[in-house]
């Protein structure tokens, strides 16, 4: 199967914001560029003051961006509301139901510390659209070289608004219908964004509840910890006897779980096993759940046999969210745990998806390890080539003609995929099949095409 591109994103912003290496890539100048231009938009097009909630992950640049950003709006006349350390579905809730015009995440969501970005939502909490972001984009280049000053009484304001935090933190507990005083729940926050709110909700849904990773220096969000390195929460669960386990990500869009025995179930599995029950409950009514090209193929077999049609789209959330928007589907999201219930939010939310799971093991009283067990996640083998150009690789005949012949092997029991990196001359070759070994041989027969046509550049 060949992937196509979906959309070219901008010089700066990619499908989930304006990130790289901080004082580097993204300097505190962009980020006083970014807040200039946003107070300045949104002022123009409301006739008046516009109001911009920022928060940010415990990363040690993000206070630099904050301060930044808050020095753009405030100085082209617009008011910036802080909720300090919080979520980015935390700002994408208080957006929309506090009704501002725009909302800024600081985070680099998975990456490590030295990494930081800048995230911005429209008034709905949603990914800002490509037609604002590219005139954002001209601007940050010097088009145009400037924009006016505000002066006087007209110059905006900084507010302290981290009671936006509570509010969210209400609503997060307001979600579960039954108490989860039975359970033992292990919290891994990832030294990040979630450290201050995961304990609060679970905490008050009564859960025995115990939080690793919880002790952010600036410096260790992500290390060793959270959803990109779930060992150490699947040891903690499996020793201490614990009920489940979640982990999320720095900026805590996102959540894997671990069952009673201390395995890992990922995002495909509970796209599988909350999309059973929410069928179960008359809780999807387009019975649909919508999947990336980079979903197991265990999911898609599984959804087959609990009768639940299934979407894919190009990888990432926006896409996903993009899908279920148009379509009115209520679930979607990635392998990686980046999961919409649409029904809750307008993004990818780590705690409203552990407080779903939480809510199909408590109404089926069954543990998760039975929940999950229904999607087998087939081997897999990914790897990454550099090649002359991207597409002309994937149009090249011997190649077309190597990926069909793969697929026709394979047929119901894999797959193989080829697409192309957003931001490198690289593309990705996946295959998935009943063994590793015949995931290897056809991801090397790919390569080996490629290299025979004079495309292949080296293997990373």
């Amino acid at each position: 199967m060949l992937q196509k591109g979906y959309k070219t994103m901008g010089k700066y912003f990619g499908t989930d914001g304006f990130r790289g290496e901080a004082g580097v890539e993204l300097t505190a100048e962009h980020a006083f560029k970014i807040g200039r231009y946003l107070g300045w938009y949104f002022k123009k097009a409301n006739k008046e003051p516009a109001r911009i909630v920022i928060g940010k992950d415990t990363r040690r640049s993000s206070y630099m961006y904050e301060n930044a950003l808050a020095a753009g709006i405030t100085a082209s006349g617009s008011d910036a509301y802080l909720l300090h350390v919080c979520t980015t579905p935390c700002v994408s809730y208080i957006t929309r139901t506090e009704k501002f015009d725009c909302g800024v995440m600081i985070s680099a969501s998975h990456n490590p510390f030295s990494d930081n970005g800048i995230k911005l939502m429209n008034w709905e909490g949603e990914k800002m659209d490509d037609d604002m972001q590219d005139g954002l984009e001209h601007f940050i280049d010097g088009m145009p070289a400037d924009l006016p000053y505000a002066t006087g009484a007209d110059i905006g304001k900084t507010i302290d608004f981290y009671t936006g935090r509570n509010r969210y933190i209400g609503y997060l507990i307001s979600l579960a219908t039954r108490s989860f005083e039975k359970h033992k729940v292990a919290l891994d926050c990832a030294n990040g964004a979630s450290w201050m709110i995961a304990r609060s909700v679970f905490d008050a849904l009564g859960a025995k509840t115990y939080v690793i990773n919880d002790q952010p220096d600036g410096t260790n969000i992500n290390v060793n910890c959270g959803s990109t390195h779930i060992d150490g929460l699947r040891k903690y669960v499996a020793e201490n006897n614990l009920d489940v386990g979640f982990a999320f990500d720095g900026d805590a869009d996102r959540c894997l779980a671990v069952d009673e025995n201390g395995n890992e179930v990922n995002g495909d599995k509970i796209m599988y096993l909350c999309s059973k029950w929410m069928k179960a409950n008359g809780l999807l009514p387009s019975n649909t759940c919508v999947t990336t090209i980079m979903s197991n193929i265990g999911l898609f077999k599984a959804l087959d046999e609990i009768g639940v049609n299934y979407v894919k789209t190009a990888v990432g959330d926006r896409y996903v969210y993009e899908n279920m928007k148009e379509n009115d589907h209520m679930i979607g999201g990635e392998q990686s745990g980046h999961i919409i219930f649409r029904k809750y939010g307008h993004t990818g939310d780590g705690l409203i998806t552990a407080i779903m799971v939480m809510s199909v093991m408590i109404d089926t009283n069954l543990p998760l390890s039975a929940l999950a067990a229904g999607c087998e996640m087939y081997p897999q083998v990914l790897k990454n080539v550099e090649v002359d150009d991207k597409d002309e690789t994937m149009n090249d005949p011997a190649v077309q003609a190597q990926v069909e012949a793969c697929t026709k092997e394979l047929g119901d029991n894999g797959r193989v995929l080829l697409r192309k990196s957003g931001t490198e001359p690289v593309l990705r070759v996946m295959a998935e099949a009943g063994t590793l070994d015949a995931c290897e041989r056809n991801v090397n027969a790919i390569i080996k095409s490629m290299k025979d046509s004079g495309h292949l550049l080296k293997i990373r």
